[in-house]
Formats: structure tokens, C-alpha cells, sequence
């Protein structure tokens, strides 16, 4: 094994094995991708990377799988638990591992914030079917370089002798029924408890993000008592599938974990400053069209992170590239986190009208995803006597998150702000 040291969680372990898939390109590109885009505009701090967070989120999800599946079965607590076989334990760890560590691979330069100009998802030619006529997103440039790059060859390679095929690994990042066999033990499938630990509402990825945002942006929002999160989950078994569940004496870290959530995006992730900065990219990427492109063959890709971004920026001759390279953002005129209109934008285009730059921006999220789909597996809450309750029903304050997150704002040039305000208040 291999120790790398980490602020957030200690000391990471890692296989020899491992670590050949994170010394490829794919993975080492990570290092330069902020996990926050121009978070570190507003907090200096914040200039870590997805690569570290991949690294955090791997070590997360082994804690979660051991504490679901021991090693060992002997206390009365788990008499009632699914049983996994010795084999299949080890192959299905494995995998969550091997998921985790990849599930942020496809990322583009500067995180979400280029996302808006990737290629047809056609053009990448994903090896397995996507049927819809839509833009990329970096979830399909993840399948496509875990099932058609370096990775999948690496995985084949290092662990396929276990049983691990890149399938696998791109199955528990976004299932596949047809992959459902794959999970098989005992009679009983465990692939949604498995992909619940990659992607749901108590995900290794969240629980990793969260602290590690909060400490590098210096804000304490996104804490939450992880230990006793970690501590409490469960598998729970619906008629012949396992699922995630979590103890109700650990409902109150849960509801915690979504406090946590929801005050990093109204105070980080949704702060004004990224977020000027991200519409006013958008706006280079319109008036230079074609200066800086994400190209749909990964080879290629791979080859794309913030410096190369960057290196566009500062050789751009674009006004909105020199404003972004020279740090002069716009002012925030107003401003309000409770929005319910529809964004149209009729505040900018009427100081447009008197030759006043401006920017509407809406920033939207949506805090559960599991108010989304009607195939999102299910999280429990398991009380002492064994009887088990969906998430939703036990706790009001989980349905509170399914609710769309809407911050809107109207960003001027400063320099004529004051007018622009005289403007807006005569009507």
C-alpha cells in the first residue's frame, strides 16, 4: 500500500495498482482543475483541485463500504444484515473504489464553468448507448474515458484478474440495467447500494466536497459530524435489492448534511463573484466563437485543463477575455437569493438601451436530486427495531431540499453604476 497524506482526511491508502491508473494523463489532468472554478476569486483559498477531491471521495466511499459490509459479521447488530460472499465483497469494493476515484475524470477546465461549450454528445462516440440529441456534459466524457481511453485499458490491464471490467466501473457511475447480473450475491442485487455510495444523496462525492470546499474557501458551512454519518449507514434490503440506509439516531447528522449542502451554495458555490466571472467567460466564448473550443475526441481532451484555458484568455484579444484576465469583474447592482421570476433579463436589456453594459445572471440548483427521477433509488432510515422508512417521509426537512435553489442578479459595468442605478429607480 501507498499513504498519501490529506488535510481533510489524514492519511489515504492506495494499491500499487492504484496508483498506475492515477499516474495516467486522464487522471494527472486533474491537478489542474479547480474544483471550484473562479471560487478562488472570492477566497483565495480555494484553488484545489479535482484530482484531490477524486483521491478524498475514493478514501470516503471505502469507509462507507466497510462500515455497510464488514469484514467481519459477528455482532447481533448485523445478524439481520445482507451477507456478501468473500469474493464478491472484495470485487465489489474494488469497483466503488475504481468508481470513485474516476467519477470526476471527464471534467473540463475549470470545472462546470466551460461545460457550456462542449461538442454534441454524438461526437463523442460513447461505447454504449445514450439516445438523445443533446450537448455533452462531463459525465458522458467520463463513461467515454473510462470505456475508450488509457483508463479502460488500465482497468483491464491492473483489474481485470478480478473480475473488474471498465463496464463495471462506468455501470456504478451510471447504471445500466442490463448490467444488474453483475451485482448479483447471494440472490440479491446489490448494484443500487453500490451506486447510492458514488452518486445519491449520501454519496461519497458530497461528503468529500463539502468539507473539503468549506476548508479551502475558510468558511464553515459545509461541516457536518462526518464520523457519525459514516458511522451510522446501513444496508437495507427491498424485496431482493440493497439499499443505502441510514440509523435514526444519525437522522440529525443527515439533516446537517443537508444544511451544510444547501448554505455552501447560497455562500460559496452561488457567491456573486464566480458566478460574474462564469457568465462573463460565456460571454468571451460568444464574441470570440471558436478561439477556444473543447474538442469531442478525448486523446485530445486530455490535453485541455485550466493552464490551456488560460493561455486562450490571455492571448484573446476580446474585451471580455482582457476583463477576466486582468481581474475587473462587474458590480452587483441587485441581488436577490429567494428569486421567483423567469430570468428574462428586461433589467440588462434596459440599461443596454442606454448604452450601459449589464449582466442578468440566474444561478440554479437543485439541492436532492432524488425529487428528480422516478428510478432514483431509494435511502432509508432504519430505526432500533429494524423498521425501515424512505428518507422523504421521516424527515420534512429532507423534502425541503427538493426545491430549486434561485439567486438572481443584475451586474453592471462599475464605472457606471451610479447611473445605471438612476436609471432602474425612475423606471
Amino acid at each position: 500500500m501507498i499513504n498519501i497524506r490529506d488535510p481533510i482526511h489524514g492519511t489515504l491508502s492506495l494499491s500499487t495498482r492504484e496508483i498506475r491508473l492515477v499516474d495516467s494523463q486522464p487522471f494527472q489532468r486533474l491537478r489542474n482543475v479547480k474544483q471550484l472554478g473562479f471560487a478562488d476569486l472570492a477566497f483565495p483559498g480555494a484553488t484545489h483541485t479535482r484530482y484531490s477531491h477524486s483521491l478524498g471521495a475514493m478514501h470516503v466511499a471505502t469507509r462507507l463500504f466497510d462500515v455497510l459490509f464488514p469484514e467481519r459479521q459477528e455482532s447481533r447488530n448485523h445478524a439481520n444484515r445482507p451477507q456478501l460472499a468473500a469474493e464478491d465483497r472484495a470485487r465489489f469494493r474494488q469497483a466503488v473504489r475504481l468508481a470513485v476515484l474516476f467519477h470526476d475524470v471527464g471534467h473540463a477546465p475549470l470545472s462546470h464553468t466551460t461545460e457550456m461549450i462542449m461538442p454534441n454528445v454524438s461526437a463523442l462516440q460513447i461505447p454504449r448507448a445514450t439516445g438523445a440529441d443533446r450537448q455533452a456534459t462531463h459525465e458522458d466524457y467520463t463513461l467515454k474515458l473510462i470505456l475508450d481511453s488509457e483508463v479502460s485499458r488500465l482497468v483491464t490491464q491492473h483489474f481485470g484478474d478480478d473480475g473488474i471490467t471498465p463496464q463495471d466501473v462506468a455501470d456504478l457511475i451510471e447504471p445500466e440495467t442490463r448490467a444488474r447480473a453483475r451485482w448479483l450475491s447471494g440472490g440479491l442485487d446489490y448494484g443500487p447500494v453500490l451506486h447510492q455510495l458514488v452518486s445519491s444523496e449520501l454519496d461519497a462525492d458530497r461528503m468529500d466536497y463539502l468539507q473539503r470546499d468549506s476548508f479551502y474557501s475558510g468558511v464553515n458551512y459545509g461541516k457536518f459530524d462526518a464520523d457519525w454519518l459514516i458511522q451510522n449507514v446501513v444496508p437495507t434490503q427491498s424485496d431482493s435489492r440493497v439499499h443505502l440506509g441510514v440509523a435514526a439516531r444519525a437522522i440529525f447528522s443527515f439533516e446537517d448534511f443537508l444544511l451544510s449542502r444547501y448554505h455552501m451554495f447560497l455562500t460559496v458555490y452561488y457567491h456573486h463573484t464566480p458566478v460574474c466571472f462564469a457568465e462573463m467567460l460565456a460571454r468571451y466564448f460568444l464574441d470570440a466563437p471558436g478561439e477556444y473550443a473543447l474538442p469531442a475526441d478525448v486523446e485530445q481532451y486530455v490535453q485541455h485543463d485550466d493552464t490551456v484555458l488560460w493561455m486562450a484568455l490571455r492571448s484573446s484579444k476580446s474585451r471580455w477575455a482582457e476583463r477576466i484576465r486582468s481581474r475587473r469583474g462587474f458590480k452587483v447592482l441587485k441581488d436577490d437569493p429567494r428569486y421567483q421570476g423567469n430570468g428574462g433579463g428586461e433589467l440588462a436589456r434596459k440599461l443596454q438601451e442606454h448604452g450601459i453594459d449589464a449582466m442578468e445572471h440566474t444561478s440554479k440548483g437543485v439541492l436532492s436530486k432524488y425529487f428528480l427521477k422516478a428510478d432514483v433509488a431509494p435511502i432509508y432510515v432504519v430505526e432500533e427495531n429494524g423498521q425501515t422508512t424512505p428518507v422523504e417521509q421521516y424527515t420534512p426537512l429532507y423534502k425541503r431540499y427538493s426545491e430549486a435553489v434561485r439567486v438572481h442578479r443584475l451586474y453592471v459595468d462599475p464605472a457606471r453604476a451610479d447611473e445605471a442605478q438612476r436609471i432602474l429607480a425612475a423606471g
